[in-house]
């Protein structure tokens, strides 16, 4: 097949302008055209009146090497890449042992879906819920104020990444395809399958939820095996005669031990407890960079008329986003992270006496808000020295006191952009009406940060208006504190085997590990550790 690139088209273009552009590009007769598919369609929108789609599209024709060697010098055609997947192991019969699988996020879960299809048998351990019961505990949270430590947004099966936008898509380099892999499995478990070819694919909580289940019956009817409220407390390492240090198996919080000599420990960004126990372990772990800020929430149709011009509300383009970067006077980038289209703010802590925020959507972003983080960068060298777990300390500072600006209820504190510009406390809502719940209580947000984020902060939005129109409207509502946007700190592995630099058998992998932001870098972290365990336990049978 072929591959065309670019190929551009109005935004109420009709389908057989698809088929008419092609055989323009290639200069070819109708019947020589045999077939062809969507790879990719995205939205080019710099022009607000005259918004166009740009596909990238796989075209089988008649007489192709004839075609190709004529249209050579056209730098938008080109030879259809193999994006297929190819496994790189089968595991052998009588399987000495069975690797083990810490987490359910998307690392986890494509570990040990992979894991499972090459024949592996995993057993995958999770400190939470499972997701239904997961999702009644995390409403309890939401609707009542009442936390549980152990099953929340941020534990449980599906990870943190199942109360979010669903986003599926990555700046990660994929010179194997590997995402492509991991949307095809989201199709089978039920995702639609627009995600195969639309340039920014989401898929919303709920849709996620009957996903996840899907995927952990596929897992279990291959042979793996996942028990829930099952939290590894420990760590089992053996100092071996070569003077390497070797996993043997994990303890549970309940007390039993099972063995294994491979471990893929998939933790989330948030499982503080295990980052400080796989540290008295002797683990190599570092403290890495991460950001902190706040959440504001617009109007989803400023947001829509500032992208879209006279085409907003058009449903072929459904809700806008937007990324926006500012370079602050003091030296702070700041940025827009997790922007969630027509979503929802969410209380995200995993800890009593808290206040986490981050943004979530359903599929179809239809809800009044839309929402942002707007976060700035920080370092350990510069903000948070004093070790790996400093990270972790410096998080748990600042949403503690997030707690008590909000009133000691996880009620996340506030404040109206205009306030927080003019540097005066917030009494009373204007036009936008916060959707965070529990609820917000409006205060003064100059101390819910270091005085560096917030300058730049106050600096960048302005800024930001000069790209989006009233992205600075005095009414538009920030809540406080975002500071779970990565992980804080990294479990370093090697490059080539990907196991732990100082412990074999141990494979850190996604985003808990410092590996990985989001679903799908995540996803398809889970599947490169996945296939570095197989190759392993391969070689150790043979």
């Amino acid at each position: 097949m072929l591959r065309l690139t670019e190929v551009k088209l109005p935004l109420a273009h009709a389908k057989g302008d698809i088929q008419d552009s092609i055989i323009k590009r290639l200069g070819i007769s109708e019947d020589e055209l045999v077939s062809y598919l969507i790879f990719k369609r995205g939205v080019d929108a710099r022009r607000t009146n005259a918004i166009v789609f740009t596909y990238t599209l796989d075209v089988s024709v008649r007489n192709e090497t004839s075609v190709l060697a004529r249209l050579k010098d056209n730098t938008h055609i080109s030879i259809t890449p193999d994006t297929s997947y190819h496994f790189v192991a089968q595991a052998p019969q009588n399987l000495a042992s069975r690797p083990i699988v810490v987490g359910t996020g998307p690392a986890g879960l494509f570990a040990g879906l992979l894991l499972a299809q090459m024949g592996y048998r995993p057993l995958i351990l999770e400190r939470g819920k499972e997701v239904r019961e997961r999702t009644k505990d995390t409403f309890g949270l939401w609707r009542q104020g009442v936390l549980n430590p152990e099953s929340n947004v941020q534990f449980g099966e599906g990870g943190a990444g199942t109360f979010s936008d669903g986003k599926l898509y990555s700046q990660i380099k994929d010179p194997k395809h590997l995402a492509r892999k991991v949307l095809d499995e989201f199709v089978k478990a039920g995702a639609p399958e627009e995600i195969l070819y639309v340039s920014h694919p989401h898929i919303g909580t709920f849709r996620l939820v009957g996903m996840v289940e899907r995927m952990r019956e596929t897992i279990c009817s291959l042979g793996g095996e996942i028990r829930f409220q099952s939290r590894v407390d420990d760590i089992e390492i053996e100092n071996a005669s070569d003077g390497t240090r070797r996993v043997r198996g994990v303890i549970l919080a309940n007390g039993n031990q099972i063995a294994t000599s491979h471990l893929v420990l998939a933790v989330g960004h948030s499982a503080r407890d295990t980052f400080e126990m796989i540290y008295k372990r002797g683990i190599y772990i570092e403290a890495k960079p991460f950001s902190i800020g706040l959440r504001i929430e617009h109007p989803q149709s400023l947001i829509d008329r500032a992208r879209y011009g006279k085409n907003a509300g058009n449903p072929l383009l459904g809700a806008a986003d937007y990324k926006l970067v500012h370079h602050a006077s003091n030296g702070r980038s700041v940025y827009s992270f997790c922007m969630c289209p027509g979503g929802t703010v969410v209380a995200a802590t995993s800890e009593p006496g808290r206040v986490v925020t981050n943004g979530m959507s359903q599929y179809s972003r239809n809800e009044r808000n839309a929402n942002s983080g707007i976060v700035v960068g920080i370092a350990p060298e510069q903000d948070y020295p004093g070790g790996p777990l400093a990270g972790i300390a410096f998080q748990r500072r600042w949403e503690s006191l997030a707690f008590e600006l909000g009133g000691g209820n996880y009620l996340a504190p506030g404040q109206l952009v205009g306030d927080f510009l003019k540097g005066r406390p917030s009494a009373i809502l204007g036009g936008v009406i916060p959707s965070y719940t529990p609820g917000v209580h409006l205060t003064d947000l100059s101390t819910a940060l270091p005085e560096y984020a917030i300058s730049a902060i106050r600096e960048a939005l302005p800024a930001f208006a000069r790209q989006i129109k009233g992205y600075d409207l005095s009414d538009a509502v920030l809540t406080g504190v975002e500071t779970r946007t990565s992980s804080p700190v990294r479990i370093k592995r090697n490059n080539n085997d990907y196991q732990s630099i100082n412990t074999t058998g141990l494979y850190p992998a996604g985003e808990g590990a410092g590996y990985a932001g989001g679903i799908l870098s995540a996803a398809i972290d889970g599947i490169e550790v996945a296939e570095a365990v197989a190759l392993s336990m391969m070689q150790m049978k043979s």
